[in-house]
């Protein structure tokens, strides 16, 4: 991480609203850089983005719709960035088997209308697209998926964010790449941290259970992700964004930002180890039946740990122990923007430390 390369950058940030976006606005602005943030309302109540009290540390933040073509090429004309981060998404799985249109209309349409939106501002120089560990056709085998493999994605959320993959690869090498602007695609895994109230996400799912003094429903115990703190692939974000804007087009790429393999566990494993953590916490197996869902996912990161010099800090007991600090802070009334910031500097410690 670098933080003077941030310093008095001009940053284009959707999804600043969100839990992944709340996080990457707070360490942007804490660096010293002039955040423009494009997004909808908070998604869930509370959440992050109030919570840390965020407004106060953007030099804007624009509510509006990633679908609202001439909106968002508006915001981002005024905000002249050199950087776009481009998280805002319709994230969840089980919602997109409800809402497959708006599934696809924000994740591959706000897509295209961020990239015609980027063409139309001579400022941008270096661009990220936050996609997801689901781009890939998941074939259900226990080797860690690489960038070269193949798209896919059974249930609508998957397959749109695949789609968006796409997209990308298309604007790179048809406009883009010509024009002189550096586009990236980032994947991630199944991110944990404080500050997370999205439904049917397995660590925020125990929480609230917790807090209501209720066994924990679960859906698949055996499902196998690659679980990691919230701010591993942001610190990877950072540094593909610095790396595009410094040294050019051999950075325009997809890339992997995923946990230790030692850390792609069961939902069982973390299901067990929070209760171990936590006194009088109990779990229990939903018999239902559910809608499809990958049961087994991995990602090999060793592009970015040989190229970008980046890997993984926190291990899986350290990112469920930062998640469940930063829940207890929250409860006690603590001011969460500091608590997050503390965390953040405790990870840039751990980094600097390597």
């Amino acid at each position: 991480m670098n933080r003077a390369f941030w310093r008095g950058k001009r940053v284009f940030l959707t999804g600043h609203t969100g839990f992944k976006g709340g996080w990457l606005a707070l360490w942007l602005a804490d660096m010293g850089a002039d955040v423009h943030g494009y997004a909808l309302t908070p998604p869930t109540q509370p959440n992050l983005f109030t919570v840390a009290n965020l407004p106060d540390r953007l030099a804007r933040s624009t509510i509006a719709d990633i679908r609202d073509a001439a909106t968002l090429t508006q915001a981002m004309q005024a905000a002249r960035p050199d950087i776009v981060l481009h998280l805002a998404a319709q994230p969840l799985v089980r919602y997109s088997y409800v809402a497959p249109v708006e599934t696809y209309a924000v994740n591959v349409m706000g897509t295209v209308n961020l990239l015609e939106a980027i063409r139309q501002t001579p400022s941008v120089k270096a661009v990220v697209n936050v996609t997801t560990d689901k781009c890939y056709e998941n074939r259900e085998w226990v080797w860690p998926y690489r960038e070269n493999e193949a798209m896919g994605g059974f249930d609508p959320y998957s397959s749109s964010k695949a789609c968006s993959e796409l997209v990308t690869a298309a604007y790179r090498r048809s406009f883009l790449e010509a024009a002189g602007i550096h586009l990236a695609s980032a994947r991630a895994g199944n991110v944990i941290g404080g500050g997370d109230w999205a439904d049917d996400r397995l660590v925020p799912d125990f929480l609230r259970a917790l807090d209501a003094s209720q066994a924990l429903v679960i859906r698949s115990p055996l499902a196998t992700r690659p679980w990691q703190h919230v701010l591993e692939p942001l610190s990877g974000y950072l540094m593909l964004a610095e790396s595009l804007f410094t040294k050019g087009q051999g950075f325009a790429e997809a890339w992997n930002f995923g946990p230790e393999e030692a850390d792609a566990k069961p939902v069982q494993w973390i299901v067990e180890y929070l209760c171990s953590q936590v006194p009088d916490a109990t779990w229990q197996c939903d018999a239902t039946l559910q809608p499809h869902e990958a049961n087994m996912l991995k990602l090999d990161s060793s592009k970015a740990k040989v190229l970008l010099g980046w890997r993984p800090r926190w291990n899986l007991q350290t990112a469920l122990g930062m998640t469940l600090a930063w829940h207890q802070a929250w409860k006690q009334g603590l001011d969460m923007a500091a608590t997050s910031l503390q965390q953040i500097q405790a990870y840039e410690a751990e980094a600097g430390q390597a």
